[in-house]
Order: structure tokens, then C-alpha cells, then sequence
């Protein structure tokens, strides 16, 4: 099932300004936050020193905005996210169910270390994650791969599966980007980066749910 959404909808669901769960997602661990004001200190050094004869306001202004790098800048991150969603001119709510439903173990990256005789040592950092095959009887289908966590297991196979599609045809025929992937049996949502305001993508979830009991009595 595909429900084609309105602009003003698309909008709603995928703010331009990053939400709260977003800004949460780009913040990421302590070693990004140390990332990041690392750069405002040094951002701050090379204002005193390349700036430092300008006017006492106009350094105090560039010092304030590099100082604050690492407070400011997961917000325009996610903000940039959101736009390059809503650069899509369609957009739909789309109802599948889950296909299939399996854990891989990937590799995320590799680090290069010494052992005690001196010999050079690579060790490969690998992740358990959740693998969704997701698609509807019009032949559309996708592979959701996120991050395991202990909630996935309830996810079954015959699952209804919910997410937001987009693209720039008017009759979707080439859907270019999804969403996070809403589990309604379970009330769970399946995602890495939480594109979506979900409060609203769950009302319209039981609205559509509501709609369709309606017709079927």
C-alpha cells in the first residue's frame, strides 16, 4: 500500500530543522565530543592569532562561533540531513510486511596496533547487526540494515513494516530514498539515523489503521 503525502505533510514528517533524537544521533560518542572541541580550541588559538589585530568585537564574535563548534555543529549536521530528504519533490507513506529477517555480523573498521614481539597486528572491529527484507505485492522491496539491539528480536517475518518513501517521479515508480522502518504490531521503531518526527508518522500509522477497519465494516 502507498499513500501519496502532501508537501505540507513530507515537511511535517521531515522538519528542516534538525529534531531533538537527531541532534542526539550526530552528538555521538565521547571520542566525537572530544572530536569536536579539539577543533574549537584550536578554532579559538588561530582567531586570537590571525585576528588579533582587527577590531576587539569582530574577534570576540569569530572566537564565540569557533568556541562553540563543538555545542552548534551536530545541529547543522542533522539539518543538512533532513534537507538532503527534502530536495525529494514525491513522497508517500508506504505499508509492506517483513520478508525476512536475519543478524550479520559486518565489519566496521580495522585498527592497527603492535603485539609484545613488535609485529604489526590489525585488528578488525566487527558489529552484530539486523538485516530486514521488506517489500508489498507491487514488486517494491528493500534491505533495512541497522544496529542490533535487544528489542529486534520481537521482529518476525509477516510483520507489517512502515516507512516513508520518496522520489522525484509523481507516480513513485522509482522510489530513490526510505525512511526508518515503524513495526506497528510491536510499537518499535527499526532505524540507525531516526529520519522521521515520530509521534506524527504514528498517528497517521493509526489513522490509515483506523481508515481501513472503517471501510472493511
Amino acid at each position: 500500500m502507498l499513500v501519496a503525502l502532501t508537501r505540507k505533510k513530507f515537511e511535517q514528517l521531515i522538519p528542516a530543522a534538525s529534531t531533538g533524537a537527531q541532534y542526539v544521533y550526530v552528538w555521538g560518542k565521547v571520542s566525537d565530543f572530544l572530536r569536536r572541541l579539539l577543533f574549537s580550541v584550536l578554532a579559538i588559538v588561530l582567531d586570537w592569532l590571525i585576528l588579533g589585530f582587527l577590531d576587539t568585537g569582530i574577534q570576540l564574535f569569530v572566537g564565540l562561533i569557533a568556541g562553540l563548534y563543538w555545542l552548534w555543529s551536530p545541529a547543522i549536521v542533522a539539518s543538512l540531513r533532513n534537507l538532503q530528504c527534502r530536495r525529494y519533490r514525491y513522497s508517500g507513506f508506504w505499508q509492506g510486511e517483513v520478508f525476512d529477517v536475519y543478524i550479520s555480523e559486518d565489519l566496521i573498521g580495522k585498527e592497527e596496533t603492535v603485539n609484545k614481539r613488535g609485529e604489526l597486528v590489525i585488528i578488525e572491529n566487527r558489529e552484530r547487526r539486523l538485516n530486514l527484507e521488506i517489500g508489498d505485492e507491487s514488486g517494491f522491496s528493500t534491505r533495512i540494515q541497522v544496529p542490533l539491539k535487544r528489542e529486534h528480536q520481537a521482529v518476525r517475518p509477516r510483520d507489517v513494516a512502515q516507512l516513508l518513501v520518496m522520489s522525484n517521479q509523481s507516480d513513485m515508480g522509482r522510489i530513490t530514498k526510505v525512511s526508518d522502518v515503524y513495526i506497528p504490531a510491536h510499537k518499535l521503531w527499526v532505524s540507525d539515523y531516526p529520519y522521521l518526527q515520530r509521534d506524527v508518522f504514528e498517528q497517521m500509522s493509526r489513522t490509515l489503521a483506523q481508515r481501513g477497519r472503517s471501510q472493511a465494516n
